[in-house]
């Protein structure tokens, strides 16, 4: 069954946008009395029916509805700087959208090499890795925030910053506690100055290993993503 996205629903009637509805008519030819499946990207999944297949303003009438859908115990916010390459940090987006993250900040350091991010862009690539994973919980996005003040702003009950400086660090799955939350930053290429780690670790942020490879920036995020999950399955 199709998956489509609508950002705030209430009652029982709900409007594709029309880029959904061209999908749905044109696209896919769907027509009255097909089903479809549609979240709200804050928990909630509907399972809905077409009444009027409409190309720009398709309706739908709900039919199911289930709230909170895939709710985990703890939250996921990844701090990052983006990557030189585009491609690159667009597909840690989607991958940990996949794979399951509740907030993005990308951040801005001494050693970025990127210095603007397209957020009208990086929000549909989002939506549509939500949309193909099946998840109901749409990640927020935050503007592009120097380090510092990412510092100075963040909370957390387990904050993390990995990094590739020498000295010992424990890996990350061995300081994760299930159930809590977790902020972690991820350098940019070049990675975190030294500066900035003791910044970060002023801050409370712990220092932490992601294994002995050398990764790249998304990488890197991707792995923190999938480790963090395992521990709280």
């Amino acid at each position: 069954m199709q998956l489509f996205y609508v950002r705030e629903i209430t009652g029982n009637e709900i409007v594709l946008d029309e880029s959904e509805s061209k999908h749905a008519i044109r696209v896919l030819r769907l027509n009255t009395g097909d089903k479809v499946q549609v979240v709200d990207g804050a928990g909630g999944f509907y399972t809905a029916e077409i009444t009027e297949p409409h190309p720009k303003k398709c309706k739908v009438s709900v039919l199911d509805a289930q709230k909170d859908f895939g709710r985990h115990s703890f939250r996921l916010h990844i701090a990052i700087a983006p990557t030189k390459n585009n491609d690159r940090f667009e597909w840690f987006l989607e991958k940990a959208t996949e794979i399951g993250i509740d907030e993005i900040t990308p951040l801005f350091c001494e050693h970025s090499e990127r210095k603007t991010i397209k957020p009208d862009r990086l929000e549909k690539i989002l939506v549509s890795a939500m949309k193909q994973s099946l998840k109901s919980w749409l990640p927020k996005l935050n503007p592009l925030i120097p380090l510092n003040e990412f510092l100075q702003i963040n909370e957390g009950s387990q904050k993390f910053i990995a990094h590739c400086n020498e000295g010992k660090k424990a890996h990350l799955k061995e300081e994760i506690k299930k159930g809590e939350n977790v902020t972690l930053l991820i350098g940019p290429e070049g990675d975190f100055s030294l500066k900035e780690v003791e910044q970060a670790r002023a801050a409370g942020f712990r220092e932490i290993s992601l294994g002995s490879s050398r990764l790249r920036t998304e990488t890197a995020g991707i792995v923190a993503c999938h480790i963090v999950n395992l521990v709280n399955e």
